[in-house]
């Protein structure tokens, strides 16, 4: 089989591996699309997402859809359509039974941090463990069915955020950052019923694209700021520190502001004296549980969400996919293709 591996800081290869064999707890997928990923695009620019190093050949991807290939069990039959939850928990911890996300340990396809590496998706075949499937309903194109893992990152945000699923109901949102995971946000909320989402960015693109996905206001920030103390909760998807002291400022007495967007681990200075004042929860949000489930449910019955996909590559030419999928300018989600033309 083919798989896109990447060395080192844009050094990527074709190698041809042997097609892997399903154990008894285990099933094959034929992959179809994989979504690049901001920690995939440090991986192959930097050749390092955050501490995690590239220090074997490694094959992206966390975000995937394909077919059921083989399946020892029986249990899925060949050609079944499918994403894939890739986490694989680590230790549980007393109080976080229910967050099993938040489990020191754990596994991550796509995912560096460990020796050997936990390899991604950009191959043609993958074997994952039986309880990563999800199926997706015939309703899906597989290239939709791609978008489940992000999707289920911007629903458990916005659960977090309003401390429960419908918890964004009827309530007003700004959302900070208008990259893909910042769409969806800003799409999702406006299908669980928020009264109001406004989405800014530095560009004009991205804006652009959340206006597709049915936000009510969009703001440039090089032009204007978003309302003062306008906001019940603020969700801010950019991952820049700068971003961080415009959203406490942003949110209303008593709001919250949720922090999606992953920050450097490094000091950054923040004036944080509102935090106080207006009495405001700021929180953080780290992957997703059941929100998986939800996101496939959603990307059936609001195929709209789908548009948050603006370009779509062959493997072949995964550098160009890379290169676009940097251009937040011009690109959203950036897809690749597995061979399967």
């Amino acid at each position: 089989m083919k798989s896109l591996k990447i060395l080192g800081p844009e050094t990527m290869v074709v190698q041809d591996l042997p097609v892997p064999d399903p154990g008894d707890d285990e099933v094959r997928v034929r992959i179809h699309y994989v979504g690049i990923c901001g920690s995939d695009l440090n991986y192959y620019f930097k050749g390092a997402n955050g501490p995690n190093t590239v220090r074997e050949p490694f094959s992206f991807g966390h975000e995937m859809s394909g077919v059921i290939d083989e399946d020892p069990s029986g249990t899925y039959a060949p050609g079944t359509p499918v994403t894939v939850a890739p986490a694989s928990p680590g230790r549980p911890v007393a109080g976080l039974e229910a967050k099993p996300y938040l489990w020191p340990g754990s596994h991550y396809m796509g995912s560096a941090a460990n020796i050997p590496h936990d390899q991604g998706g950009a191959s043609e075949y993958v074997v994952i463990k039986r309880c990563m499937v999800r199926v997706l309903p015939e309703s899906v194109p597989l290239r939709n069915g791609a978008l489940a893992e992000p999707l289920a990152v911007a629903l458990h945000a916005l659960a977090i955020a309003g401390r429960s699923s419908d918890g964004i109901a009827d309530r007003d949102l700004l959302v900070s950052g208008s990259g893909p995971i910042g769409l969806l946000v800003a799409g999702a909320a406006k299908i669980l019923g928020a009264r109001s989402v406004t989405s800014s960015d530095m560009l004009a693109g991205p804006l652009e694209r959340a206006r597709a996905l049915g936000v009510d206001r969009t703001v440039r920030l090089d032009r204007e700021s978003p309302d003062d103390s306008g906001y019940d909760v603020v969700l801010e998807c950019s991952g820049s520190p700068r971003a961080v002291e415009p959203a406490i400022r942003a949110a209303r007495r008593s709001g919250t502001v949720c922090q999606v967007g992953t920050l450097p681990d490094e000091d950054i200075q923040v004036n944080i004296a509102h935090l106080e004042t207006k009495e405001i929860r700021y929180v953080g949000t780290f992957r997703y549980d059941a929100e998986i489930d939800e996101a496939i449910a959603m990307i059936a019955g609001h195929p709209r969400i789908a548009t948050a996909v603006t370009h779509t590559f062959p493997a072949e030419r995964a550098v160009e996919a890379f290169a676009t999928a940097r251009d937040s300018e011009s690109s959203g989600k950036v897809l690749v293709t597995m061979w399967t033309d």
